[in-house]
């Protein structure tokens, strides 16, 4: 099958992309606005590719049964919306510390509590500081067009396997449910070569391999944490994405992720209209996150705002990253709005001092 140019749901490309990496597992619950993930799956997925879909009677089940089957050295995906990855959020952490590669999606809804089934990005803090218990850490991609949620499941699983480490893609509920062109990779082959850590038993070559995530005794245990922190300083050291659109002559950077960073461009576009040079700077992993990138950017700017549909979680990384150099503002919108390109001009604007109408007469 060669490369075919498509028509798609975000949450169908993705779901097809699973099925063209070669994912051999998904588990999952419905629930808006990411249910046609499953029902794509189940429409496509083991007629083609012979792919095990099985809807858990609850996202506690489902990411338990990621656990299981992924620990076998299996692809294995799930996927839900913020208030069913909240209660994944143990299994997770048993994930992370078990070092079992599998790949999550959060297409995320309004919030706090059951919320709203419109877009947000509240699940910031949740998906990138460690929303279990205990010191982990997601690498988290943020995709901001449909083509990236494809190429995003073949990014994170190839991430995922190279570390041993599980992998969230962080999109929300309107990318999940717009439509855009999409390219589709090649179908790659189911694998048949077993992982020499995975949990299948004992074989002629090898004694079984046991995965276990606990240690009574407090030495063992801190040694296993300082394992996992040296693979994420390798993480951090190597796995960075960014973007940096129009930030070489720009006096005020934008500083967006996923949905909210197409719409800063916009943003910036009608800023340079009015004489304002305005740039985007978007974070395409949350985590690792880029502070060494946009610390650099703040050398030749004269401040930044960042951008996000939730109160500003988002907020505290960039700040970290400019570490006082200029100052940081913020706009943001909450429980399922999204900002319009005039609304984040406007606010940059009124953050700035630069009302339009004496910027006009200034050009005229």
């Amino acid at each position: 099958m060669k490369k075919e140019l498509r028509l798609m749901k975000g949450n169908e490309a993705l779901a097809e992309a699973a099925i063209l990496y070669g994912c051999d597992a998904y588990f999952g619950y419905p629930i808006t606005p990411q249910s046609e993930i499953l029902e794509y799956l189940s429409n496509e997925a083991a007629k083609r590719t012979g792919m095990v879909i099985l809807q858990a009677e609850s996202e506690i089940a489902s990411i338990n049964m990621v656990y299981g089957a992924a620990g076998t050295g299996k692809r294995v995906m799930t996927s839900s919306s913020s208030p069913g990855m909240s209660l994944m959020q143990e299994g997770i952490s048993y994930i992370a510390c078990g070092e079992i590669p599998c790949v999550l999606v959060n297409v995320q809804r309004g919030g706090p509590g059951l919320g709203t089934i419109q877009p947000g990005q509240a699940d910031y803090f949740q998906s990138v500081k460690g929303g279990g218990h205990g010191d982990y850490k997601l690498v988290t991609y943020a995709p901001s067009t449909v083509q990236e949620m494809v190429d995003f499941v073949f990014d994170g699983f190839d991430l995922a396997f190279k570390y041993r480490t599980p992998v969230m893609i962080l999109t929300d509920g309107a990318l999940g449910q717009m439509m855009e062109k999409v390219l589709l990779p090649e179908q790659r082959p189911r694998k048949t070569e077993y992982e020499p850590w995975g949990s299948t038993g004992k074989t002629p070559d090898r004694e079984r391999n046991i995965i276990y995530t606990l240690s009574l005794q407090p030495d063992v245990m801190e040694k296993w944490n300082e394992r996992l922190q040296k693979k994420y300083r390798s993480i951090e050291a190597n796995e960075i994405r960014f973007e940096a659109i129009d930030c070489e002559d720009a006096d005020y950077v934008l500083v967006a992720y996923g949905l909210v960073a197409r719409i800063c461009q916009k943003a910036a576009h009608i800023a340079r209209d009015h004489g304002i040079k305005v740039g985007v700077f978007r974070p395409i992993t949350l985590y690792p996150f880029p502070y060494e990138q946009l610390n650099k950017v703040a050398d030749n700017v004269k401040a930044f705002m960042t951008v996000e549909m939730n109160a500003g979680q988002m907020l505290e990384d960039v700040k970290l990253a400019v570490n006082g150099k200029k100052s940081v503002e913020f706009y943001g919108r909450m429980g399922g709005m999204i900002p319009s390109p005039e609304d984040i001009f406007a606010k940059l604007e009124e953050k700035l001092n630069h009302p339009v109408s004496k910027l006009v007469g200034e050009l005229a």
